[in-house]
């Protein structure tokens, strides 16, 4: 994968009873449902503390006049707090305990969505709730620690955005709080160096859950973007492997899963529940798409992938 060069083209709304995605980077996503724009873990800008982007900031025409942010966790590469501070008037959701430290801290929309409950963006058929997310090996002394993940239910669509998170057995249960399958999942697959510590998924665990929650597509994230200022002495080609490398694992444990493999800034259109039918289909798409799919393989509490920790 390789930064994209040149002006980005302009968004159009994604077409009726469609999902369209565009990746940022990192864990920042943005979705367009239903006349609805929600974004991920906004990383806006160049840096995120210490950690460097490969490339540059994401284009603001590519995520302004989001209606929700969806905040997992408050790690500094997913809760970047001059990245929210450019999102002014738009809700903020997380846990209870993140959204108290956040208003503490200058984001006045931060928003805590207790579990088990659904938030309705305002205006509109689409709701939004916290979904479970094991990610508590890296405790932070001076931010809460408590991580999710979202599910979001709209008309056109249904999305599980992972967060960060080790797999654990009761991802079987997302189907049913989504009241549907799994249209599309947003994955973490790496992280911001080539060894994961716990609380994470790699490439085929990543795969292994797609199929768990008979996602009908997926798009990974959570890799390929950012690294420590001493990567030159890491492996070289390290950040760009885990993309591929979860297409291909998909491609064997969920082969009827649709996975888009995104450069940043680029996007992909999903069909959404009316266009399943009830059923996935086989799919395959390179940068801008590529293999994946089902078969309920078994998947394990722990992330398995655990060495120093690189990954966040």
């Amino acid at each position: 994968m390789t930064a994209p060069t040149g002006p980005p083209a302009p968004s159009a709304p994604a077409a009726s009873g469609a999902v369209r995605v565009r990746w940022l980077g990192h864990a920042t996503v943005v979705l367009d449902v239903d006349g609805v724009r929600l974004l991920t873990d906004p990383l806006l800008r160049g840096n995120a503390g210490l950690l460097r982007r490969r490339g540059e900031a994401p284009d603001a025409t590519h995520w302004e006049g989001a209606d929700a942010v969806l905040l997992s966790h408050l790690h500094h590469d997913h809760a970047e707090l001059g990245s929210l501070r450019l999102l002014p008037g738009a809700p903020v959701l997380s846990a209870p305990a993140n959204a108290r430290w956040l208003r503490a801290h200058g984001v006045d929309g931060a928003l805590g969505l207790p579990d088990h409950v659904w938030w309705p963006v305002p205006g509109s058929d689409v709701r939004v709730r916290l979904a479970p997310a094991v990610h508590a090996d890296r405790p932070m002394p001076h931010r809460p620690n408590s991580a999710h993940g979202f599910l979001v239910d709209a008309p056109s669509g249904r999305v599980w955005f992972a967060g960060d998170t080790a797999p654990y057995a009761a991802m079987a249960d997302l189907p049913a709080l989504l009241g549907g399958p799994v249209d599309l999942a947003l994955v973490p697959v790496g992280g911001w160096g080539p060894r994961l510590s716990g609380g994470h998924m790699d490439p085929s665990q990543a795969a292994r859950v797609c199929a768990l929650v008979g996602a009908r597509a997926a798009v990974p994230v959570h890799w390929g973007t950012l690294h420590a200022p001493v990567s030159r002495r890491l492996p070289p080609g390290w950040m760009d492997r885990a993309g591929p490398a979860f297409a291909h694992a998909a491609a064997r444990f969920a082969p009827r899963c649709r996975v888009h493999v995104l450069a940043p800034g680029e996007q992909a259109e999903v069909p959404g529940v009316a266009a399943a039918g009830g059923g996935a289909s086989a799919g395959a798409a390179a940068p801008g798409g590529a293999r994946a799919g089902s078969a309920a393989a078994g998947v394990g509490a722990d992330a398995g992938s655990a060495a120093a920790p690189e990954g966040s």
